[in-house]
């Protein structure tokens, strides 16, 4: 579920990338709670994949206006 391309983040509705960025950061929550408890995940490079698709969801929700860029 964690790897999404950019295509398919595009033609999602708004509705479905927001479901999908929360179902994300809960995803990411526990993969961190699992590391940080000292237990081994089973594959490590899924924190990685998590981390890049909420950056993609979050980049085409600010190109499409849904979120407000930030000034950093």
């Amino acid at each position: 579920m964690a790897l999404l391309k950019m295509r398919e983040i595009r033609y999602m509705t708004a509705e479905q990338r927001k479901n999908q960025l929360k179902n994300l950061h809960k995803e990411h929550a526990l993969l961190r709670a699992s590391k940080a408890t000292g237990g081994s995940l089973e594959k490590p490079s899924k924190v990685k994949e998590v981390k890049k698709t909420i950056a993609r969801i979050l980049t085409v929700m600010t190109e499409n206006g849904e979120l407000e860029p930030t000034n950093s």
